[in-house]
């Protein structure tokens, strides 16, 4: 394989890896680990007020 290749290679496999380990952090730390992005909290719409609409 060319010099081309392997970094073509390592840049792959290393973004790909790096990505897995991202993903599998966030997911194990669960909903509470950043306050910042919370959405905020939406009631419902009481059936009175639905059928008004």
């Amino acid at each position: 394989m060319t010099t081309g290749g392997w970094i073509n290679m390592f840049l792959s496999v290393g973004f790909v890896t790096v990505l897995f380990v991202y993903c599998v952090t966030r997911v194990l730390r669960g909903p509470g680990a950043k306050q910042e992005h919370e959405l905020g909290h939406v009631e419902p719409l009481d059936e009175e007020e639905s059928e008004t609409r």
